[in-house]
C-alpha cells in the first residue's frame, strides 16, 4: 500500500530508556520527513546514541512509539532494522579486520548463486558503492584492518549504503574525514535525499548540519529541548539549546611566547617550540598519522631510533585517533586509565590502593567535564566523546610537555571541544610543545601557531597559520599548480 504524502518517514514518540539507575532518555520525540535530512545535536551523554541504538534495533526502549512511514516498528534485532530499511553507521567502527574490503561491505548480505557465494557478483556491488563515495581505487582483496581510520570509515558507510535504506543514520561520519573526502560525503548525502532516503545526521560541527541538513533536533540529559529549521536558527541559539548556557568564542584568545626548540618530528626537518601548537594537515594517506607514530617510537623509523617506555621518561605523550583500539582499555576503570603512566610515582610500597588512583583521577573527571558515576566506572561505559576525554587526561595527568595529538577532537561535542582547546591554548602558555593532527580546518586555523602541510608522507610547506587560506593550505595537499 502506498505511503500516504503527509506521513512522516520516522515518527518516535515519548522514549524512555534506562540502565539501573541512570535515566538515559526521558520522553524523547523525534519526527523525520521523507527524503529529509534531519541533524541530531547535543553534547556527549546527552542520549544521541542510545536513541540510534533504540532506532537501529541494538537494545529496546522501556517505553514509547516508533513508526516507519505510518508503520509500528518495534525491531526485533539490527538485521530486522535493515530488513525494514534502517541502516546505521556508528562512530566506533563495526568492521571485521580480518576480512577483506568486499567481504566487509557485502558482511550480512552476501548474494549467492545455487547456495553459493556469488563472489563475482559481491565483488562487483562492493566497487559500485564504493564509486559511489569516489573510493573505487580501495583494494577489495585487502584485509580491513590494514586501513586508516578514515578509509575504514568510508568502508563503513559503503556497507551501509548496500543496503538501498529507507532511513539512514550517520553518527560522526566525518569526525576521520579529510576535507575532500567530507565533500564526497556530502554529495552523498544530497543523492540519497533527492531519491527519497531520510538521514539522521549526528555531529558536533555544526558548519556540517548547516551544510546537509534541513531541520535540527536537540537532545539534552536525555530529553527533547529544541528542534526547528536549520537556515532559520542562528547558530548560537543551537549552542545555548545544547550546553544550557551562551557560550563565548569556541577558540581561546593568545599571546604566545615561543621557546627554542623542544621536540623534533621525523618529516622534513620539523621541531615544535617551547610554548607553540603546531598543526598538521594534508589528506588521507599523506601520512600524518604515520608521523606522529614514527616519532612516539610505535612505528619502525629509519629517522626515529625509539621506544614509547623512553618517549614517556621524556615527557613525550602520544594521544592516537582510535581510542577503542589504542587510546584506552574499555575494560578498566577511568581511573585505571587516567593514571597508567603514574602508576610507579602512585603505588605505595608495591601496592596502589583504589582509593589513591580515584583520587589522581577525580580533578580531571571536573576539569574535563566527564560524565561518568565516579573515577571507578568502567571507561567501555561511557560515550565516545567522553572515552576521549579520559584519553587526554591521561596525558595531562602525567603531565606530558610534549603532546602529539592525533584528532584529539574527535567525537567530541562543541562544548567539550571549547574546553579542549582552553586546555591545550593553557598547556603552550605554560610551555609545553603541542604537534597536532586535524582533518578539521577550522580547528587548525582558530588554535595554531603555525600549519604544516603532508602530501605522499612528506612535508611540502610549513609556515604561520596567518599565511595560509584554506584554499592555499588545500592547494598544498593535493599538489596543485598554484600558479
Amino acid at each position: 500500500m502506498p505511503t500516504p504524502i503527509n506521513t512522516p518517514r520516522l515518527r518516535l514518540s515519548g522514549i524512555d530508556k534506562a540502565f539501573g539507575a541512570t535515566q538515559a532518555l526521558r520522553g524523547v520525540s523525534l519526527v523525520v520527513a521523507p527524503g529529509e535530512v534531519h541533524a541530531l545535536i547535543g553534547e556527549n551523554g546527552a542520549g544521541k546514541s542510545t536513541l540510534m541504538k533504540v532506532l537501529s534495533g541494538v537494545i529496546r526502549g522501556d517505553a514509547g512509539t516508533m513508526e516507519i512511514d505510518g508503520v509500528p516498528y518495534i525491531p526485533a534485532d539490527t538485521l530486522d532494522a535493515r530488513r525494514r530499511g534502517v541502516a546505521m553507521i556508528y562512530q566506533e567502527l563495526s568492521l571485521a579486520p580480518h576480512l577483506s574490503v568486499w567481504e566487509n561491505i557485502v558482511l550480512g548480505a552476501e548474494p549467492h548463486r545455487f547456495g553459493w557465494l556469488d563472489r563475482a557478483e559481491a565483488r562487483q556491488r562492493a566497487r559500485g558503492v564504493l564509486a559511489r563515495l569516489a573510493h573505487e581505487h580501495l583494494d577489495l582483496d585487502r584485509p580491513v584492518g590494514e586501513f586508516s581510520i578514515a578509509e575504514q570509515q568510508v568502508i563503513e558507510i559503503a556497507r551501509a549504503l548496500l543496503a538501498e535504506p529507507r532511513m539512514l543514520v550517520m553518527d560522526e561520519p566525518t569526525s576521520s574525514l579529510t576535507q575532500a573526502d567530507t565533500e564526497k560525503l556530502f554529495d552523498v548525502v544530497a543523492q540519497l535525499s533527492a531519491h527519497g532516503v531520510s538521514v539522521i545526521y549526528i555531529s558536533h560541527f555544526l558548519e556540517e548540519v548547516r551544510r546537509v541538513a534541513q531541520r535540527f533536533t536537540v537532545l539534552k540529559d536525555g530529553q527533547t529541548v529544541g528542534s526547528g529549521e536549520v537556515a532559520a536558527t542562528a547558530q548560537t541559539e543551537i549552542v545555548r539549546l545544547m550546553v544550557g548556557r551562551e557560550m563565548s568564542d569556541l577558540y581561546p584568545q593568545r599571546s604566545p611566547q615561543f621557546g627554542g626548540p623542544m621536540f623534533a618530528l621525523p618529516a622534513g626537518g620539523l621541531e615544535v617550540r617551547a610554548g607553540e601548537i603546531l598543526g598538521i594537515a594534508g589528506l588521507i594517506g599523506a601520512g600524518r598519522t604515520e608521523l606522529l607514530r614514527a616519532a612516539f617510537g610505535l612505528d619502525p623509523s629509519t629517522v626515529v631510533h625509539t621506544t614509547p617506555a623512553r618517549r614517556w621518561s621524556e615527557r613525550v605523550g602520544f594521544l592516537s585517533e582510535n581510542r577503542k583500539e589504542e587510546g584506552l582499555m574499555l575494560p578498566l576503570s577511568l581511573a585505571e586509565n587516567a593514571s597508567l603512566p603514574k602508576y610507579k610515582t602512585l603505588a605505595r610500597w608495591g601496592w596502589l590502593p583504589v582509593s589513591v588512583l580515584n583520587a589522581a583521577t577525580a580533578p580531571w573527571l571536573e576539569k574535563l567535564s566527564i560524565k561518568a558515576r565516579d573515577a571507578g566506572q568502567g571507561a567501555g561505559e561511557l560515550s565516545g566523546g567522553n572515552q576521549q576525554k579520559v584519553a587526554l587526561a591521561r596525558l595531562l595527568a602525567y603531565p606530558a610537555r610534549v603532546l602529539l595529538l592525533d584528532e584529539p577532537t574527535r567525537g567530541i561535542d562543541v562544548g567539550s571541544k571549547a574546553q579542549i582547546y582552553e586546555l591545550i591554548a593553557k598547556l603552550a602558555g605554560q610551555g609545553c610543545a603541542v604537534v597536532m593532527v586535524s582533518s578539521y580546518l577550522p580547528e587548525l586555523f582558530g588554535l595554531c601557531d603555525r600549519i604544516a602541510v603532508m602530501r605522499r608522507r612528506e612535508v611540502v610547506a610549513c609556515k604561520p597559520t596567518t599565511e595560509w587560506t584554506e584554499q592555499t593550505l588545500m592547494t598544498a595537499a593535493v599538489g596543485a599548480d598554484t600558479a
